[in-house]
């Protein structure tokens, strides 16, 4: 399972705890950035998370002169040609995306039209296009879950041709991560759910996939840990302070775990069920998880057991014998899932879903393969394999 070559990259300054939104003008100013571009979306605004960015940047004497806040939830390129328009005509020079995933790939996007000019995006699409530096880029997450402020992607939907369109570059990483946990304070029970879900996903796929190594294995173990230990209790005390900054800080591990070590058929099964279904990511990850790991099981049995540890605490994981410590990782998680779906329903199976046909499961098997991420699943997965899966996640 180890590999003998690996590399690390996280160059993103994290800014987090209960005053950190102050701290991000600092931040800004240190970048000689004067005039900020919020882009955000009618969510947040309406729960009011704006408030206290607006106000810290105004109590140092920066100006928002702008804000965007129309990001719809699958972000296209029509949208990131008109914020970028918006961007020059008003002469910013920075950007503050706050916001979920979509958010952020936004923000990232505009970033490159507004540094390296032009209105079209598609020709920045693919991986190594970018050669220079992007304008300063701040990103205050409001969802504990995609990791995206600390990754190097970006997916932005080209409506015309009806596809989406990667983008890759450590030149897309923010210049800072700001991790408040007032922003998360007012996320509904589902969307909490299957965003911590998401990064317990992200955080289990990287430390049991091909390319694990020992620094991507220190982010992966503690975001399970501090998943496993908060999550339950933020969903029965939702304005749980300490509890939220630890989910939010799980989010952010996950995501620096795996995209320093990739992810495997969980996410390549989420993506196409997004695709040919339109779910969300986070709901589909936390559907997939335990079938997976049992499809990996015998490829992956030494890391899944030691995450025993972490899913369950010492004392479980002393007295389990070492030969059941990966199937009892297996029912922890599902034990989370069963608890999740009490509280809030988050679905178990397609089936609970309501919006999955059983005659959708071979082309979600067909797109799911042609996915990026299955190379790096710890077993080799055929057709055949990826139906069974699905079946077996169907009910």
């Amino acid at each position: 399972m180890t590999n003998k070559y690996y590399e690390f990259f996280c160059p993103v300054k994290v800014i987090a705890g209960k005053a950190a939104l102050e701290h991000m003008p600092y931040e800004l100013a240190g970048l000689a950035a004067k005039r900020p571009m919020i882009i955000t979306d009618k969510g947040v605004r309406a729960a009011g998370l704006l408030e206290p960015v607006i106000a810290a940047c105004e109590e140092s004497g920066l100006e928002i002169v702008t804000i965007y806040d129309d990001v719809p939830p699958d972000s296209s390129t029509s949208v990131v040609r008109d914020i970028a328009g918006v961007y020059r005509s008003e002469k910013c020079d920075s950007i503050i995306a706050i916001g979920g995933g979509s958010a952020i790939d936004t923000g990232k996007a505009v970033n490159i039209l507004v540094s390296e000019g032009g209105d079209d995006i598609a020709k920045y699409s693919g991986a190594g296009i970018l050669k220079h530096p992007l304008k300063p880029f701040f990103v205050v997450p409001t969802t504990a879950g995609t990791g995206s402020e600390v990754t190097a992607v970006a997916v932005i939907t080209d409506e015309a041709k009806g596809v989406k369109l990667p983008f890759t570059s450590s030149f897309l990483l923010p210049n800072a991560a700001v991790i408040d946990p007032r922003m998360t304070l007012t996320l509904p029970p589902h969307i909490t759910a299957a965003t911590a879900m998401d990064a317990l996903t992200h955080a289990t796929e990287a430390f049991t996939c091909m390319a694990k190594n020992p620094l991507s294995d220190a982010y992966a173990t503690a975001a399970v840990k501090k998943v496993s230990q908060s999550l339950l209790a933020v969903m029965d005390n939702p304005k749980d302070t300490d509890g939220r900054l630890e989910l939010a800080q799980a989010s952010t591990m996950a995501g620096i775990a795996f995209s320093n070590s990739m992810v495997g058929l969980v996410h390549s099964l989420g993506h196409a069920t997004g695709a040919v279904c339109h779910l969300p990511h986070g709901l589909c990850m936390s559907l997939y998880l335990p079938y997976v790991l049992e499809f990996n099981l015998e490829s992956i049995r030494e890391p899944l057991g030691e995450l025993l540890l972490y899913l369950e605490g010492p004392e479980v994981y002393a007295t389990t014998p070492a030969s059941r410590r990966a199937e009892a990782s297996i029912s922890a998680i599902r034990k989370l899932r069963d608890q999740l779906y009490k509280r809030c329903q988050l679905p178990r199976t397609l089936k609970e879903t309501g919006k999955v046909e059983e005659s959708q499961l071979d082309h979600i098997a067909e797109v799911a393969l042609d996915d990026g991420s299955i190379m790096f699943n710890p077993r080799e997965v055929s057709l055949e394999d990826a139906r069974a899966v699905l079946r077996r996640a169907w009910s």
